[in-house]
């Protein structure tokens, strides 16, 4: 057995998501379309509705339904929210319980000590919320604006005239598994716009596709981490927020994990681990279950039901990673998209929010008066981006992730120095390649048999995504090429939903168990959109 190097195994972005061919005849005219309704969208939407309402704004999700394919811990700085809706009192916020208490433990296999809750950690005056609640929530309080939501429509293409995006193209409907056009089946739709907006998460194709296309690039590459969740009907209520260090993560692996309380009779709770690991065999959903028989877990779930399963990735870069350019002519980038998310703190969505309504106030300004979206009309954007406690927040943190790349002990030495140091240590930046270049090394994990009671196999879990998708859809998973036996299986222990197997040394692809995670997207087979409605029904997420 070799070393699996993955970017070598990894096909490149499909041409046709930048397509310059013009709209067709039937093409919905709008001013600004916005790709994503996660809490980055809806708070451009929002706030750009209200600077003008006269404007007509698009809102495309992929799901069936608002919130169903958001995922997120959450713990939520309420700064965002709360100037989102300066009116509405904190109490009538989609909240579930404030943050009044909290506990960190470095984890062993049988053990659990108490550590000094890392300044960048503390989250009180923060709030525990299910993001997909948050979402809907939102949601409603965009249409009462008469602004379009369309679920159920994912976009796959940009439409491109010269240098400008001038609007999108969804994907087809009802294509069978040649992608053929069956009895149900529904065409393409393309919306053009003045300004699109790409809020469409973490590793979004369109946003990967237009920065290769214009040459936008960042000092490190993003790098990534997937994080599985569940959510958990309990017999006892949690009376605090708890984060865990160490095990079941080996040393080598950066992450950890999460217990929140969610009113008195449910609990979230999760673990991150970076992709940048380099044994083959590691299996984030696996080691979750593992980490649920800990003593300090099993207390929380006994007597307990696993109601709702997930996982996402999350862009962990950093400072670093954050695009050199965010806006050019027609598109802007927001949230997850843009890689705004501060590690150390473990958080995301109030810099989504922020970075929504950012970009509804540049987008105002350029359509003002028949204004246009010319990269020069947007740049204001960039502008307040750099101004905002976004960028000083994660500029504090700069290099602490990195600082984790050469093992947790160093990384915990190295991020005690820079938060002394208010982020001036080490002096520079920490160079990081793509998670992709990571050469991974075949392992032997021992097996791990699900009890069905607190730890359940992955097709059990997908089952409890409420995933939906019909089995004889086209797959929207690109492989590469020279697939062996052991990509495959590295491809079988990174992915939490089931999706590849190994058969002999052919790798097989469950395609319609994708709950769009897109782990595989940064370092195995690409992730495209497949036709609305498909993938998770998050409720509780």
């Amino acid at each position: 057995m070799g070393v699996i190097l993955p970017v070598s195994h990894q096909s490149p972005l499909p041409s046709t998501i930048i397509r310059t061919e013009a709209p067709g005849p039937e093409a919905i005219e709008l001013d600004v379309v916005i790709v994503g309704a996660g809490p980055a969208g809806l708070a451009c939407a929002i706030q750009l509705a209200r600077a003008n309402p006269e404007l007509a704004i698009g809102v495309l999700e992929k799901a069936t339904a608002l919130g169903e394919h958001i995922l997120s811990g959450a713990s939520i700085n309420p700064v965002a929210i709360r100037r989102l809706f300066p009116d509405v009192d904190v109490s009538d916020f989609p909240f579930r319980q404030e943050a009044t208490a909290e506990a960190v433990y470095y984890l062993s296999e049988s053990r659990a000590t108490r550590v000094p809750t890392p300044p960048t950690m503390r989250n009180h005056g923060n709030y525990i919320a299910s993001l997909s609640e948050v979402v809907r929530w939102m949601g409603e309080k965009a249409e009462e604006l008469g602004i379009n939501i369309f679920p159920g429509f994912p976009v796959e293409s940009l439409l491109v005239d010269g240098e400008r995006v001038i609007g999108v193209r969804t994907t087809a409907s009802g294509l069978d598994r040649e992608s053929q056009p069956t009895d149900v089946y529904g065409e393409p739709t393309e919306l053009t716009a003045k300004v699109v907006v790409l809020a469409e998460g973490t590793r979004g194709p369109l946003a990967q596709a237009w920065c290769k296309w214009r040459d936008v690039g960042s000092e490190n590459p993003q790098i990534f981490a997937l994080g599985v969740k569940e959510v958990w009907d309990v017999a006892r209520p949690l009376d605090r927020v708890i984060h865990t260090m160490g095990w079941p993560l080996p040393p080598s692996v950066f992450g950890g994990s999460w217990c929140y309380p969610m009113g008195p009779n449910q609990v979230s709770i999760g673990l991150v681990a970076g992709l940048d690991y380099h044994d083959a065999s590691f299996d984030v959903h696996e080691s979750m279950q593992r980490m649920k028989l800990h003593p300090l877990f099993r207390g929380i779930l006994e007597g307990g039901t696993m109601v709702e399963w997930g996982a996402k990735t999350i862009p962990e870069g950093g400072f670093y990673a954050i695009p050199s350019r965010l806006s050019g002519h027609g598109l802007m980038m927001i949230g997850d998209t843009a890689g705004f998310v501060d590690v150390p703190s473990l958080k995301g969505v109030h810099y989504a929010m922020e970075s929504g309504m950012l970009a509804a106030d540049a987008i105002a300004s350029a359509l003002a008066d028949g204004g246009n979206g010319d990269a020069s009309r947007l740049a204001p954007y960039d502008a307040a981006i750099r101004a905002s406690y976004i960028t000083s927040d994660m500029r504090r943190t700069r290099n602490m992730r990195l600082g984790f790349k050469d093992g947790f002990m160093t990384g915990a030495v190295k991020a005690g120095l820079m938060t002394l140091t208010g982020g001036a240590f080490p002096g520079g930046k920490i160079a990081m390649g793509e998670d992709a270049a990571a050469p991974r090394t075949p392992g032997h994990q021992v097996p791990f048999v699900p009890d069905n009671v607190l730890t359940f196999s992955k097709v059990d879990a997908v089952f409890k995504s409420g995933n939906s998708t019909r089995d004889s859809i086209p797959s929207h998973l690109i492989v590469g090429k020279d697939i062996t036996g052991e990509v495959a299986d590295f491809y079988a222990h990174l992915c939490p939903a089931g999706v590849y197997e190994r058969d002999g040394d052919r790798l097989v692809v469950n395609a319609p168990n994708c709950v769009d995670c897109k782990a595989t997207d940064v370092v195995g087979p690409r992730w495209t959109p497949r036709e609305g409605t498909s993938g998770p029904h998050y409720r509780l997420m």
